[in-house]
This record gives structure tokens, sequence and C-alpha cells, in this order.
């Protein structure tokens, strides 16, 4: 094979697949915890399998009827719908960067599919506001960049998979995380079968055909804004700066020099510090002039400008749908009997089944929102690796105003979500008070070891916060009064601990955390949570 057609495309995405589906536990077991909270393998198998079988009709079972262009258009889209955790959207960007670099492509030799591989570089990198050497992405740009040059197809995918190998050796010298655990990243190791996989179908091994079908992206209405229509509205215009030490004095800055100007040169201002990163959502007929002004004093993570215009005729294209929606709903992600029916109670109207090892794709989330049934849907994805995906979802829901709120945790989902106050303002003051709520909360895991980390035993307890083991004993209350401590409990208020499937001795663990904090107020809670025999929440 010199040359890659539809058909052929769609064998290497199948081998890939394939390959990773054999491999998925063991590249779930390349986490950096000792503990069961691996699902990168998962995420990124069923991220490919919606890739597989795209919805655009029958003909992309053989890859026949399909041009290279619409069968690499079509994979993409179904993994933008199935893309599950960080590791998964991450994925989708890939070969959503594939896709448009074999958009005039007929059939692709080894040169246009090099091309194509470094546009698929390019649109990962994007996808992440703060890229990490040593990642996923690391092992896909250099393997990339180490094949580009090759004479054919076959010469590719070698010095493909040889650079992609050596680049995934290497990733505990750029990650300390990774090299203190003695593992290589999990993700990268997922991609290197992916591509291992491919190779095999070039070299014409068959590979199981997946029939889950995915439904294709929505896309933006392109008549709604034409070449005789009027910007009535302008532009929302959103984005995180950080602010720069080459530009400011971090320590002497006064961030309202910036919300000042903004005030005066736009309209409906939300804005807020965190540290050296400034939020602003901002809506401003001139998004260039409001970003040129603000870069003088930093740079910017993200940004997001949308029309407005297209945007109201969206919201107006079909009034039946709209009449009789509520204003605000409320989307959450939790997993256990006990926290499901506490989100609830809090005002969720959906709570999607999900969490660590457990994260729901795209299309649950665009399920949910149509469920909700409101103008403005406030999502809270409670879990770091599942942020990726409902911003993803968002993005491509055109039938509601969705807000993700960067909760991380549950933790931070249950003080922000107790804290939301539709009667506060609009639906940006709103977001921008639950974020804000988030923000103010630690939350601390306590799980059990399934194998030796550094200092921890397989079998004991370990007491987790953030991305560090703080606390570790032989029993998880011992683990959790010990994370307590180290997570400085006595400074809060209060104190809740959601008791797992684990949890047999809660209230020995109400008495002692009562007794050790006595100004703090103790709330135990049956969560029924796997994984976590304790969620420890201080607010």
């Amino acid at each position: 094979m010199d040359r890659i057609d539809a058909k052929l495309y769609l064998n290497l995405i199948r081998g890939g697949a394939a390959r990773l589906g054999l491999h998925r536990q063991e590249i779930n077991d390349l986490n950096v915890f000792p503990i069961p909270d691996g699902d990168t393998g998962d995420n990124m198998y069923m991220t490919i399998q919606a890739g597989c079988n795209p919805s655009t009709g029958p003909s992309t079972s053989s890859g026949t009827g399909l041009t290279l262009p619409e069968v690499a258009k079509a994979v993409s889209a179904g993994m933008l719908m199935g893309a599950r955790g960080n590791s998964g959207v991450i994925l989708s960007r890939m070969f959503a960067g594939l896709a448009k670099g074999l958009a005039d492509v007929r059939e692709a030799d080894a040169d246009a599919f090099s091309r194509a591989m470094l546009a698929g570089v390019e649109e990962s990198y994007h996808a992440v506001s703060e890229p990490v050497e040593g990642t996923i992405l690391t092992v896909f740009r250099e393997g990339a960049q180490a094949a580009a040059g090759s004479k054919d197809l076959d010469e590719y995918f070698d010095l493909l998979i040889s650079a992609m190998d050596l680049s995934l050796q290497h990733t505990p010298e750029l990650l300390d995380v990774l090299k203190k655990a003695g593992v290589v990243d999990s993700g990268g190791a997922g991609l290197l079968y992916i591509a291992e996989g491919m190779r095999a179908a070039l070299h014409g091994e068959t590979a199981e055909v997946l029939d889950e079908a995915v439904p294709a992206a929505q896309h933006v209405d392109l008549d709604a804004f034409t070449e005789d229509s009027v910007l009535e509205f302008g532009y929302c215009t959103e984005f995180l700066l950080r602010l720069q030490r080459s530009k400011v004095d971090l320590d002497t800055f006064d961030e309202t020099v910036i919300s000042d100007w903004l005030a005066q040169n736009g309209e409906s201002l939300v804005f807020f510090r965190d540290g050296s990163i400034i939020k602003v959502h901002v809506h401003t007929h001139t998004p260039g002039e409001i970003l040129n002004h603000c870069q003088q004093y930093g740079e910017f993570l993200t940004i997001k400008v949308e029309n407005m215009t297209l945007q109201h005729h969206e919201n107006h294209m079909d009034e039946r749908f709209k009449k009789g929606r509520k204003a605000f709903g409320v989307v959450a992600v939790a997993s256990g009997a006990g926290l499901v029916d506490t989100f609830k109670e809090l005002g969720a109207d959906i709570v999607i089944e999900g969490g660590q090892t457990m994260n729901p794709p795209v299309k649950r989330f665009i399920d949910a929102f149509d469920a909700v049934d409101a103008e403005t849907v406030f999502v809270f994805p409670n879990n770091g690796n599942i942020l990726l995906t409902a911003r993803q979802a968002a993005d491509i829901y055109d039938k509601a105003d969705i807000r993700v709120i960067p909760a991380k945790t549950l933790g931070e989902g249950y003080y922000a979500l107790a804290n939301l106050d539709t009667e506060a303002g609009d639906a940006d003051a709103i977001e921008a008070a639950l974020a804000e709520a988030a923000g103010e909360v630690a939350t601390g895991l306590v799980s059990r070891a399934i194998r030796d980390s550094g200092n921890v035993r397989e079998g004991e307890y370990v007491g987790i916060a953030g991305k560090e083991i703080l606390a570790s004993g032989p029993a998880p209350e011992e683990a959790l009064l010990a994370l307590a401590e180290a997570m400085d409990a006595g400074s809060r208020d209060v104190i809740l601990v959601f008791a797992g499937e684990g949890g047999t001795r809660s209230e020995m663990v109400r008495e002692a955390l009562e007794k050790r904090y006595p100004r703090a107020e103790v709330i135990l809670q049956s969560g029924g949570q796997p994984v976590y025999e304790y969620i420890l929440v201080l607010f």
C-alpha cells in the first residue's frame, strides 16, 4: 500500500482501536497513584471506538461510496461525540486535526499523510489551555516530527512507532510525577498502541468491526449570517489571561486598571482575578481591540469569541422548542446512590452517573442538556478528568446556553451548587459566583492502595488531595484522620465527610473529628461512592 484511500483509512482507525482494546487494562494500570483510579485506557478506547462507526450512512461499513476527506471527517465527528476524559478529548482533537489535514486529499501518500499528522499535532496542542510536555502530546509530536520525510507509508509508520516508543520511555524524565510512580505516561502508551494497530492494518491485518453508532457533531448554520447580514449584537468575548512578570509587577498590580477600561469599552462585563489569572467575559463589537489591549498585561491561556447575531438567530430558530422552557437548569456528575441523591436534593435536574474510572461521553451530556429543557444549563463535572468532556459537549450544543462550572472534585461541585442563587443576576453573574464558590473548597480522598508506591504498601489506605499523597494508614479511618490533619481541617468551619461503599466505621470517624476539631461543624453523609472509602470536603 503506497496510498491511503477512504476504505484503508477506516481500516487503519479500526486497527488502532482493536490494538488499544487488547491493552486497555494495561494502560489503565499506568496511573501515577497506587489506587484504582486509572481509566485512561478505557477513555481512549471508547473514544476511538466511537470513531470507527460514525453515523454517516451505511457506506461507512465498507468505506466505499465516500471520499477520504469524508471518511476522515466522519471519524473525527464520531470521536468528538464519544470523547471521554481528558485523554479521550485530546485524542479526538488529534484526529480532528488529521481530518483537517486530509480535507483536500483524495488519496494520501506518505508525504500527504505526514502533513496531516502534523496538523493533528497542532490541533491537539490547541485543545489544552496549558500543554504539558511528558504526556500524550509529546509522544504524538515527537513521533510525527521524526517520521516526516519518509519515502513511503511503510517507512512512515516504522519511523513513527520507533520515535513514539523512544519518546514514551523518556516521559518520566519530563514529569516528576511519572518518575516517582515508576511509570510512563498512560496516554502516550495508549497512542503508541493505536499507531501499532494502524501499521498492522496497513499490512493487511483485519480487526473486529465495531457496531456502536454515534451521532455526528452538530454544525453552525452558515446561512444564519450572510454577506448581507448586519452585526447587531456584537461578539461574546471570553478569555483567561495570565499576567506576566515581564509586563507587570505582580505584587503591586491593580487589576482594576483592566476592569475599568473593559467597563468603558464593552458591555455585560464579568471580571475576576485569581492569583495571576484574570477571567473576562465581555460583549463588544470590536473583540480585536479588547484582546490587543489586555495582552499588554499578560498572555492568553484561552480565548473564545462568538458572533452573538448568529447565537440570537439560533436561539430563535424554533420557538416551539423554547416555549415553556424554564430559565435555569442544572446537570451534575456523581457516582454512588447517596451522592446522586445529595446532588438532586441540592437542585440538580439530572445527575449523570460517572466519576473516577467512569467518565461519561460527550453524547451523555448532550442527552442530559436536551432532557433539562432550560434556557441556561449550569454543568458541574465534579472531576478534573471530566471537565474537558463537559466543555466539549457545551461547545457543540446549540439549543441552550451551557455554562460549565470548573468543579474538579465532588466537594467543589457540592459547595458551588449549594450556593446557587438564580435570583442573583443574569447567567454571567451566576456563573462567576459559582466558579468563585468552587474555588473556596478543599477536597481530600481516601482509597486503598492496589500496589506498592514509594512509602505506601499494597493494601494500605492513602489520603490524597489534588495530586499529592498526604497521608496513609492501615485502615481507611486512620488515613482519613491523618488526611484531615494534613489539610489543616481545624482552620475550616465545616468538615463534610461522604462515606463510600467501604466506609463501615463512620460513627467513629464523626466522633474523632468532633473531638479533634471542636470549633468546626462535622457533617457525615452516606455517599455510597466506589473507589474512595471516604471523601473529605472542607469549607
